[in-house]
């Protein structure tokens, strides 16, 4: 008879076999009541699961964070059942597990309105009510293909086809709605009572633009009300804090379907751009940085060579001049080699660190396009530093020690480390592989660094290190990353002369901070919500008349603030101050300057913050020693 092991090393003894719910209940009433799952000998089982033999049992509730997986796992089978009740000519597809919620894609007759999804959600919670049980039965392939094709489920039926004979089919049902499912799901639905139908939106079956198109009706799910409220309270603010709506309303940028996924940059924007970009040239030049530049337009023999023209060949745009084939290029790494290929190296060369603002081009599908977040033309802050193997390791930590010097200038502290090792389809041996994964890895641990593993997540020619970055709102953005790579050098045919005059190839570490500028600059509309700080607002402030007599005072001072070096117009339009204040206060400008009789006799200036402080009176030189103080504060110092 079974003996149960418990992880916290102690033992149930039982005389018959029992389930994970009988478990539970052997070490309480409390336990009992709140059990949703479990796990036995490693893997997730309902609490309706038999155990008969010796066994490793871990019981989970909703505090746990596979419970609140489940709980989201379970909610969009409610949903469906919802959906069913309500629409029983729908046909129900897939339904998975998403970031902070699920979806549930549907076959039917017309599209669902914001009425049908109220009254979804409705149904939802009187079945949640009902505390129906949840019930697993199996049954084998072919017989399930035909149970749900006499449903008149199609689409489940297809799924089920496309599995091998042999294997038995789950299913799970909750009084009259059954569905396919490898579960394990929550023992009853009366153990799902937060949850919130989100939206409608088209979906491919399969993922596929030559198949029907499907509603996907999102959702989410939390064990707590306050969990739910905060994380819609921070979807509103997403939405008021869109950088496509806000590139509008700031006039920093548009894109239109002439140019599909390519940034038409505004004045304002540029400005943005140019601060953000002279900062890193500022990087790059004083940590030994070289900067270059390579041509957009590459012979398709280098793409062969380095072995991305077999990768990524539909991702490129291409074109064909004097019976050549040519790619415009999607990264710089391949130019960056040939550079580094021009005259003989030495190992006294290495480490040799060389950077561009390289311009970019990818043909991401129209429907991944996402303002300047995902576009097909980007800059990338890109280097690739040429090294021997016993430097690895301290480039990788100068890199790690720079990188989070620069997240932190941009006001992000926060930071999450993942390393991406080897992947299926690569290039190079596992020797290398070895290596290249050992020294990353040593580097993290060198810097006291916690990270998490990402198994075969790495690039095609090298492992990689991704560190991304939390803002205002807790979302996480990836932007930097590191990759050692021993194999492209090699095949570009890139080397050096060693110590012992031997000839070598160098290791290639590539290596980007930003990322992506553009999406980079996004990152930055959205945690700002546009109120940037002084040191990268597009314009740091205005110069007002109060009327006409003080016009020119007030141009006097727009100049004299110009030669100290600060972005800043003047309005002079004959209108009313209060006009002018509130005008420019939607602009999210940090300061406002105001001139009236009072300041241009006194030759001061009356200044207001972006919040509507008052800072009063000041001389011209105060408030510019003010602004020089501000300035060092960001990534301008």
């Amino acid at each position: 008879m079974p003996v149960v092991r418990l992880p916290d090393g102690s033992e149930r003894n039982f005389d018959h076999a029992v389930t994970v719910a009988d478990v539970a209940a052997s070490i309480g009433a409390g336990l009992a009541r709140a059990a949703l799952a479990g796990k036995v000998n490693g893997k997730m089982v309902d609490t309706s699961f038999v155990i008969d033999t010796d066994s490793d049992v871990a019981i989970f509730t909703d505090k746990d964070p596979e419970g609140l997986d489940l709980i989201r796992h379970s909610t969009a089978h409610l949903l469906a059942h919802a959906v069913k009740e309500l629409f029983p000519e729908a046909q129900v597809t897939i339904g998975p597990v998403i970031d902070n919620g699920f979806y549930y894609d549907f076959a039917y007759k017309r599209p669902f309105t914001p009425e049908d999804l109220a009254a979804i959600e409705k149904r939802m919670g009187e079945i949640s009510k009902r505390n129906i049980s949840v019930k697993r039965q199996v049954m084998p392939r072919d017989d399930a293909v035909t149970f749900f094709r006499n449903m008149g489920e199609v689409y489940k039926a297809e799924i089920i086809a496309s599995i091998p004979t042999n294997e038995e089919i789950s299913l799970y049902s909750q009084d009259n709605f059954i569905d396919l499912c490898r579960g394990p799901h929550v023992p009853s639905t009366g153990k799902l009572k937060v949850f919130k139908v989100m939206k409608v939106a088209g979906a491919y079956w399969r993922g596929d633009s030559k198949n029907e198109m499907l509603q996907r009706i999102y959702g989410t799910a939390w064990t707590k009300k306050e969990d739910q409220d905060t994380y819609l309270h921070q979807l509103e603010e997403a939405e008021k804090r869109d950088h496509r709506k806000l590139g509008k309303q700031l006039d920093l940028y548009h894109l239109q379907d002439e140019a599909p996924g390519m940034v038409f940059w505004h004045p304002k924007g540029w400005a943005i751009y140019q601060v953000v970009e002279q900062y890193m040239r500022r990087v790059f030049s004083d940590n030994g940085y070289q900067e270059i530049r390579t041509p957009q337009v590459v012979d398709r023999i280098l793409w062969e060579k380095s072995g991305h023209w077999e990768k990524f060949r539909a991702e490129m745009f291409t074109t064909h001049v004097d019976e050549r084939d040519y790619a415009v290029k999607p990264m710089n790494c391949p130019c960056h080699v040939q550079i580094f290929n021009q005259g003989l190296k030495s190992y006294r060369d290495l480490p040799l660190r060389l950077a561009e603002f390289g311009s970019c081009h990818r043909n991401e599908p129209s429907g991944a396009l996402h303002g300047i977040m995902r576009a097909r033309s980007f800059t990338q802050d890109d280097a690739h530093i040429f090294c021997t193997e016993a430097q690895i390791q301290d480039e990788v930590s100068r890199f790690i020690d720079l990188l989070y010097k620069v997240y932190a200038d941009f006001g992000f502290s926060e930071i999450f480390v993942k390393l991406s090792t080897r992947p299926e389809n690569r290039v190079g041996s596992d020797e290398i592989w070895d290596k290249s994964e050992k020294a990353l890895a040593t580097a993290l641990n060198s810097k006291g660094l916690a990270w998490q593993l990402q198994p075969g997540e790495g690039a095609f020619y090298g492992p990689k290190i991704e560190f991304s970055l939390k803002d205002c709102l807790a979302r996480v953005w990836q932007c930097g990353t590191i990759q050692v790579d021993f194999s492209m050098p090699s095949r570009l045919d890139a080397s050096y002369i060693a110590e012992d005059n031997s000839k070598r190839v160098p290791v290639m570490v590539h290596r980007a901070i930003l990322g992506s500028m553009e999406r980079f600059i996004g990152i930055l509309v959205e945690h700002h919500a546009g109120a940037f700080p002084l040191w990268l607002a597009p314009l740091q402030m205005v110069v007002m008349n109060i009327s006409e007599p003080q016009a020119e005072y007030a141009t006097k001072v727009t100049q004299e603030l110009k030669n100290a070096g600060f972005r800043v117009e003047s309005d002079l339009r004959n209108e009313k101050i209060t006009y002018k204040i509130r005008e420019h206060s939607l602009q999210k400008l940090p300061y406002q300057v105001i001139t009236g009789d009072k300041e241009m006799a006194n030759q001061t200036v009356a200044v207001r913050t972006r919040a509507g402080e008052d800072r009063g009176q000041m001389s011209l030189q105060a408030y510019i020693e003010l602004l020089r103080e501000e300035m060092k504060m960001g990534g301008a110092a």
